[in-house]
């Protein structure tokens, strides 16, 4: 998931790729939606850019090219003509904060602007993923917020995304709602308060909205710490995942024998339920990232 950000409104959103940007993303220099086969693996950018080993994005994005990824994913609009140029896409665009999100419906105009702005630039360059939150139960401490009834809280969601799913769907984008782990309270590994912390949920809110423009996003790494049983998941769940992402886990460390998930297992049950979309890795390296990043593209390598 992306780190908070400001507040920002769609027309600072576009504007901020400036008039060449935005001209090669919103007139005529789309990029094309790759064929659907196989499994594609995308590289989380805050993971490495905000965290991490701190590499610059033009970095990252080498280093996602030279490893044979798809995709480098949640990096803003601005850099998109650089994913181009090296082959990639971006996977999963973002849009409003996990904090700031859709259960409260204080944040509704905030939450509606950004994900226009991002269904947008989106559809321009023919990318497939817009990122969403239901959002934290109480954000009384931030500006313009306040504190949700839990009861109504996923009532709230539901009525939310009905507003806005209908420009996705024109659009052809697909908003991917992602549950968060409350279990840890370690920074960017864990987000006690958030609504949507187990599949149950974040399906409920999907079923209940019935649009094929709003599917999960199967974080492994946070079902995994609040829900587990990850293979039957994936089976049941079948075409309602829209994105898929992988962390170490406990930790949110590179994938590997030290952690508890045998992603080889889990890419091998997404292949066997269908899933033909992305993998994006959201992880953090303490040291040596690009080695570790190489061993985990290999390992969910199907």
């Amino acid at each position: 998931m992306p780190v908070p950000t400001p507040p920002e409104t769609r027309r600072t959103f576009l504007s901020r790729l400036g008039a060449a940007g935005a001209s090669s993303l919103l007139a005529g220099c789309a990029f094309p939606r790759p064929a659907s086969h196989g499994l594609r693996q995308s590289i989380a950018a805050w993971c490495f850019v905000n965290q991490g080993p701190k590499w610059s994005v033009e970095t990252l994005v080498r280093t996602a090219a030279d490893l044979g990824c798809a995709s480098v994913e949640l990096v803003d609009p601005e850099h998109w003509p650089l994913l181009r140029r090296h082959g990639l896409i971006c996977a999963a665009t973002k849009s409003h904060t996990f904090v700031r999100g859709m259960c409260n419906p204080v944040h509704w105009p905030e939450c509606h602007e950004k994900l226009r702005a991002a269904i947008e630039v989106t559809a321009a360059a023919g990318f497939p993923n817009v990122m969403t939150f239901t959002g934290m139960i109480d954000t009384s401490n931030e500006p313009n917020g306040s504190c949700v009834d839990p009861e109504r809280a996923i009532d709230h969601c539901v009525d939310g995304y009905r507003q806005i799913v209908g420009a996705a769907e024109r659009a052809n984008v697909t908003l991917v709602l992602e549950p968060l782990n409350t279990r840890d309270a370690t920074p960017m590994r864990g987000h006690p308060g958030y609504l949507g912390d187990h599949v149950d949920e974040c399906m409920e809110i999907i079923r209940r909205v019935g649009s094929p423009a709003l599917k999960l996003l199967f974080d492994v790494y946070h079902i995994q710490i609040m829900d587990g049983d990850l293979v039957r998941r994936i089976r049941d769940l079948g075409d309602a995942i829209g994105h898929v992402q992988v962390a170490g886990c406990p930790g949110r460390g590179p994938l590997g024998a030290s952690q508890e998930i045998r992603y080889a297992t889990v890419t091998r049950a997404l292949v066997d339920a269908g899933y033909t979309g992305y993998i994006g890795h959201e992880w953090i390296a303490e040291a040596d990232a690009r080695t570790h990043l190489a061993e985990a593209v290999r390992i969910c390598s199907v």
